[in-house]
């Protein structure tokens, strides 16, 4: 599969060119050697950026990998949230035995919603979510996977959300589904805020029922039957001073973003802060516009209406800013240093060539 190739295509050569700089040595590489592509799928034309965003002290910008989630490390540096919900979200231990969440032997990482006890009416069917323990201000993130839960009685998100009182340090909705729906929407939260001494009411998570706001993307086959029957796809936000923005490449199509915040209408760097990723679903008042039968209480109570509510993730991926220095031999991350072009050559080339080949396989 080519999914995590497309997104990185996207990224780095596309929507990031503004804010990104490839050392000269990069555009000799062919970047499609041993790749073999799907007939149906024709390929972009690419051309390297020669735009850069240049840094007050004069460096440039790249992208370099910060975290990745995967296989039998993956719930390692997660916590499972058990607190107070209408959902039943369970501990580590009872989703482990359970069987709610797990590794596979092809290193595939399992979510899901009890799909196999038959309840009683009004009793909460137990599910799984979790939150990071890292906490992220800004970066680029990825998201590899082959099914996202989707069902009447099923919603679910995976998003960023700040590790202050909600919504003062922001919530990013990167995959936000409901029920039988088949349109991803992507959302944001904030606390309220003024644009040039006026009130921007878009994001305010206080007014309108905490609607944010929010994009809905224009294909079907973002969410629900379409996107698990395309064997998923990838997910990618990309979050830094300029603005955020969210890429959906089902497979095996990609394109433009499908959302994006700008500085213009939304101060990033005081209203998005420390964000945790988090994995899970929600309970609302969203039944009853729904196109689904009966009641909620009725639907949650039989197990077989929840054999599609399962997460099947390949990875997560995490990037963060490094700063290159055009005229000297030493520059900068916002964590930890690149000593050289060379280094920094060497860190993107083997990034996008490892993910060529581990979704090539």
């Amino acid at each position: 599969m080519l999914k995590l190739h497309y997104a990185i295509i996207c990224l780095l050569y596309g929507h990031l060119s503004e804010t990104m700089a490839f050392p000269s040595i990069l555009s000799n590489i062919n970047w499609m050697a041993g790749v073999e592509s799907p007939d149906s799928f024709e390929w972009p034309q690419i051309t390297i950026p020669t735009k850069r965003e240049t840094a007050p002290n004069g460096s440039t910008i790249i992208w370099v990998i910060q975290d990745t989630y995967e296989g039998s490390t993956f719930f390692d540096t997660f916590d499972f949230y058990t607190g107070p919900d209408p959902t039943n979200f369970v501990d580590q231990q009872t989703a482990f035995n359970d069987g709610l969440a797990y590794v596979t032997s092809d290193n595939q990482v399992i979510m899901r919603g009890d799909n196999t006890t038959q309840l009683a009416y009004g009793v909460n069917r137990s599910s799984v979510r979790i939150a990071s323990q890292a906490q992220y201000n800004m970066g680029l993130f990825i998201l590899d996977l082959n099914m996202a839960p989707w069902g009447c009685g099923a919603t679910t998100f995976f998003q960023t959300v700040g590790n202050g009182p909600w919504p003062y340090t922001g919530e990013i909705d990167i995959i936000e589904g409901v029920h039988d729906n088949e349109y991803n929407q992507v959302t944001w939260h904030t606390a309220p805020e003024q644009t040039n001494g006026t009130d921007n009411l878009q994001c305010n998570a206080f007014i309108n029922d905490n609607a944010g706001c929010g994009v809905t993307e224009w294909s079907h086959a973002s969410y629900g039957p379409l996107f698990d029957e395309a064997n998923g796809g990838v997910f990618a936000m990309k979050w830094d001073e300029n603005g955020i923005a969210v890429c959906t490449f089902i497979h095996p199509i990609g394109g433009e973003p499908v959302a994006e915040l700008t500085t213009q209408s939304c101060n990033i760097t005081n209203y998005f802060v420390n964000h945790s990723i988090i994995f899970g679903d929600w309970a609302g008042n969203s039944y009853a516009t729904s196109n689904c039968p009966g009641t909620c209480e009725s639907i949650l109570m039989d197990p077989a209406n929840f054999i599609n509510a399962s997460w099947i993730i390949n990875s997560l991926s995490v990037y963060k800013q490094a700063w290159w220095q055009d005229s000297g031999t030493s520059s900068a991350t916002r964590a930890h240093p690149i000593t050289n072009l060379k280094t920094i050559g060497w860190i993107i080339s083997t990034i996008i060539f490892f993910q060529i080949v581990h979704v090539s396989l």
